[in-house]
């Protein structure tokens, strides 16, 4: 996998943090939250694009690509906790209610099993392919 430079993991770094804080400031600052979620998830997902493979091995080339589709679920984490904060969509309450508001918990929890995964298999399996040459 290509490494990032030093600069490329501090942006990476502050960007995890971004989300953490973001996601527990939702508790206790809703409207304030996406503003310190959203830039956090947008810079964790671009450092992590740079991360490519460019290997054969099919099992890392796949839990990359899953690792792409948990990246886009942190980014729709991002836009659904905008839209949770009011109902911009014009919706009657109760369907609000039901579809839209808090449900932004649902595909951060999704994002993160994802991402603990991916990042887990992917270690051991390069670390796989290093003994191997």
């Amino acid at each position: 996998m290509r490494q990032l430079s030093k600069l490329q993991t501090a942006i990476f770094a502050i960007g995890a943090l971004l989300m953490v804080v973001g996601a527990v400031a939702a508790l206790f600052w809703p409207n304030v939250a996406p503003y310190i979620f959203a830039p956090g998830a947008m810079a964790y997902v671009s450092m992590q694009m740079l991360q490519s493979y460019d290997g054969r091995n099919f099992v890392i080339r796949r839990l990359r690509r899953i690792m792409l589709i948990s990246d886009v679920l942190l980014l729709l984490t991002a836009l659904l906790m905008f839209v949770g904060n009011g109902n911009p969509l014009g919706m009657s309450w109760l369907s609000y209610l039901f579809l839209v508001r808090n449900n932004w918990v649902v595909l951060l929890l999704i994002a993160a099993v994802l991402q603990l995964y991916t990042t887990l298999r992917i270690s051991a399996e390069l670390e796989k392919e290093a003994k191997k040459c």
